[in-house]
């Protein structure tokens, strides 16, 4: 298992893009949250398996409907205390 945060930078606030991801991560089987960041760019912080990452970056890369990603930018951090589940934090 590895954690990764992850800066999604484009229309990505005040479209829902938060709460599409956070749903389909949940429904992945994700950990991890999703943040609004000052700056208009939302961060995501997933604990995922290695092979499993193409696929949580597909859902930050698809957001809502109404979202538009410019760019997403990853790196690895250090495993932690582990999540319970993935969610949105304010």
């Amino acid at each position: 298992m590895k954690r990764y945060r992850c800066i999604v930078t484009g229309r990505v606030q005040g479209v829902w893009y938060r709460r599409h991801v956070a749903e389909a991560a949940q429904a992945a089987g994700f950990r991890g949250y999703v943040r609004n960041l000052p700056d208009g760019s939302v961060v995501a912080v997933v604990d995922t398996p290695e092979d499993s990452f193409d696929e949580f970056k597909a859902i930050l890369q698809k957001g809502s409907p109404m979202s538009h990603v410019e760019s997403i930018e990853c790196e690895e951090i250090p495993l932690d205390a582990p999540f319970h589940d993935f969610g949105i934090i304010r």
